[in-house]
């Protein structure tokens, strides 16, 4: 983005970095957004699902 002292942030660098045309470019950004989901799922979040509080409840059953 031009309006941070000519600095696009992460997302351009991405983009300018990958090679091909536009829509080659496109392909892969959705590639590599499958991938960084797939992990997600697959590895990250049951290895943090113990470690966060979502069975603690405190409305009992009565």
């Amino acid at each position: 983005m031009p309006w941070r002292n000519g600095r696009d942030g992460m997302y351009g660098w991405i983009w300018r970095h990958l090679p091909g045309n536009a829509w080659l470019k496109a392909l892969i950004s959705l590639i590599l957004a499958l991938a960084v989901v797939y992990v997600l799922f697959q590895y990250v979040f049951p290895w943090a699902e113990p470690l966060l509080p979502f069975n603690d409840v405190t409305v009992d059953n009565q």
